[in-house]
């Protein structure tokens, strides 16, 4: 069964005992308390260089426990650089110093990607019942709040639905003229209804999470210092890189491995411009492993050239796209309501980041309607 979601949900604490490790799970704990009273930057600083030291992890090899930590830190760090009056143009080494550690031995760059924010930043509260957004909770938050976290769980439920897809998106790229129809049958209706699911959790976004709270208080953190106007200069990772500035990418949906995947089973392409450049570039923020997986489908599919040969279930296929379609819709909406329309409103509170601009650093609106109306012109 391929999915991008852990069979098993993280942990949400170190089995390993450690001194560092115990201060790092407790600085990410006490992180809404600290950036509500200013206290981040100081509490950060106070530190010694290994004081949050993960060496341990990486000589064991505790791959879950070094996600756990991956995400601690990612969350600690962008607190730091985006939790005070204005962004911290350096990232001291006491956090700087892991974090590229483990970002390293993660195969991902240093930076909070979906990866941590997401899919390795859930428990279920009733271990016994399966995922929904009744019964999902996050192991990190900046502020905290329902709003912020309605936001990430929806994620984490929508990517636990996508599980049938993605599954059955996989079985497809193996497929040829070799097969009969029903093997084909199958996986087309396994994959809408999978979306199907999809689209009815993402649809319920605005039931708790707000576009004000949204945009004021989840949105500045997760932005990155790649085209960021408030980062011109980049991100200096104190004793790291030479200290040469860094630029990344901030954490984005389009880091999620879902629509790329089923892009790659189905045949849909996007032209040849800066936005097909820059979704290749997402893909250096997801787990190796996701990665490989896209480029194995995208590779070996042949489903649109069969399908289009054979003119057999070409309805299914184009359902399959009508719901590809829908969930683009959704996001393009949410873009408008949540980002756009927010940074028309005048307020005391800031702008919320960059206007123009989504957490990836790119102009969103217009990305989003060609990402929607490519995925029209491939149905047959």
């Amino acid at each position: 069964m391929h999915t991008f979601l852990a069979k098993k949900p993280p942990i949400n604490s170190y089995k390993t005992s450690s001194k560092s490790l115990n201060l790092l799970q407790n600085i990410a704990a006490q992180l809404p308390k600290l950036l509500l009273t200013n206290k981040v930057q100081s509490k950060i600083n106070k530190l010694k260089t290994n004081d949050l030291s993960i060496n341990i992890l990486i000589r064991n090899k505790k791959d879950k426990e070094i996600n756990l930590a991956m995400a601690h830190l990612s969350f600690i760090a962008h607190a730091y650089i985006w939790g005070g009056e204005s962004p911290q143009r350096i990232l001291p080494e006491v956090i700087a110093g892991p974090w590229v550690k483990l970002s390293k031995y993660l195969g991902r760059p240093p930076i909070l990607s979906y990866a941590s924010y997401c899919l390795d930043n859930w428990y279920k509260i009733n271990k016994d019942e399966p995922i929904s957004l009744d019964n999902v909770a996050l192991i990190n938050n900046f502020l905290g709040g329902v709003d912020e976290d309605w936001f990430v769980t929806i994620h984490v439920c929508i990517e636990d639905a996508a599980s049938g897809a993605i599954d059955s998106a996989c079985k497809l790229s193996f497929l040829n003229e070799k097969n009969n129809i029903n093997d084909f049958s199958k996986h087309f209706r396994r994959i809408i209804s999978s979306l199907k699911k999809v689209n009815h959790i993402f649809a319920k976004m605005p039931e708790k999470c707000d576009p004000y709270i949204y945009y004021h208080r989840v949105r500045p953190f997760i932005f990155g210092t790649k085209n960021n106007p408030d980062l011109k200069q980049g991100l200096v990772y104190e004793n790291q890189f030479d200290n040469k500035p860094q630029f990344y990418r901030g954490e984005t949906g389009a880091q999620s491995s879902i629509i790329p995947l089923l892009d790659g089973a189905l045949g849909i392409t996007h032209t040849n411009d800066n936005l097909r450049h820059y979704l290749n570039e997402m893909r250096d923020y997801m787990p190796p492993k996701h990665r490989k997986l896209i480029e194995g489908v995208e590779k070996r599919s042949q489903v649109k050239n069969l399908i289009t040969k054979s003119k057999k279930l070409i309805k299914e296929y184009n359902q399959c796209l009508d719901e590809i379609h829908k969930f683009r819709s959704q996001h393009l909406e949410y873009a408008a309501t949540y980002i756009h329309m927010q940074a028309q409103i005048i307020n005391p509170f800031g702008s919320g980041g960059s206007t123009i601009r989504g957490t990836g650093g790119t102009p969103f609106m217009k990305y989003l309607k060609k990402h929607r109306d490519e995925t029209d012109k491939h149905k047959i």
